[in-house]
């Protein structure tokens, strides 16, 4: 499938950057933006990278931040695409009688806290002129005034709070960094394990790699004014 965009919106030089890159659709954005050149280097981090990368321990991210400023230039675009739906031990949660702490705390940490620090040592490092994004990986359904059916009680509640931090900490970068952007992006029902389990009754789904070309398009359109912004694959503004 050939990648079309040609992120053009961007000055050519520095870094592209992928966080989470061992899932589906951070691979995928790691493959597209490691084969054009606008960027001068395009680099992902993981658990199982080198340095590695993990959310719920700060100083992993210290150290990436740390790695990252060794290159000579800085990072114009960074990605961060992770999340946390479900895993072995716990699914989302259809009623208030499945509520368990230590699924609502591992939600947060993964999906709220987690990128949060990201912004804490990231977003520094982004040059002060030209145009730099930093997005991460929200969900539709994490719109409180989009909620229509309930329950995933865990995962709502992470990804609004997701979107509160990425509102905040938009407002503090515009004041510093005016050309910068920080957007929380919505990828869709993407083919992944993440998915997997709820990708039936008619879902449109749709593989890591044209979900990645798709948020890579809505990325290069980006204007400063969208900053602080919720955004779906499409580029329409999702309500808070």
């Amino acid at each position: 499938m050939k990648f079309n965009s040609t992120l053009a919106s961007f000055a050519d030089g520095g870094l592209a950057v992928v966080i989470g890159e061992s899932g589906a659709l951070g691979n995928a954005f790691l493959n597209r933006l490691s084969a054009q050149r606008r960027f001068i280097h395009a680099v992902g981090f993981s658990r199982s990278t080198t340095p590695a990368l993990d959310l719920t321990r700060e100083e992993t991210i210290a150290d990436v931040a740390r790695y990252i400023s060794g290159f000579d230039e800085p990072p114009r675009l960074i990605i961060d695409a992770t999340g946390i739906l479900h895993d072995s031990s716990a699914m989302p949660e259809k009623s208030w009688r499945q509520l368990d702490p230590q699924h609502l705390a591992k939600a947060f940490a993964v999906n709220a806290i987690g990128p949060a620090l990201l912004m804490k040592h990231l977003l520094p490092l982004l040059p002060r002129l030209y145009k730099s994004v930093f997005a991460t990986l929200s969900a539709k359904i994490g719109s409180i005034g989009d909620n229509q059916l309930g329950g995933w009680y865990s995962y709502r509640a992470s990804k609004a709070a997701l979107n509160q931090l990425v509102r905040t900490a938009a407002i503090e970068l515009q004041r510093q960094k005016p050309a910068a952007i920080c957007v929380a992006l919505h990828p869709g029902t993407v083919d992944s394990k993440l998915s997997a389990p709820f990708a039936k009754n008619g879902v449109e789904v749709r593989s890591p790699l044209q979900a990645a070309d798709l948020l890579i398009e809505v990325i290069d359109r980006l204007a400063p004014a969208d900053s602080g912004g919720f955004f779906d694959y499409q580029g329409k503004a999702l309500p808070w």
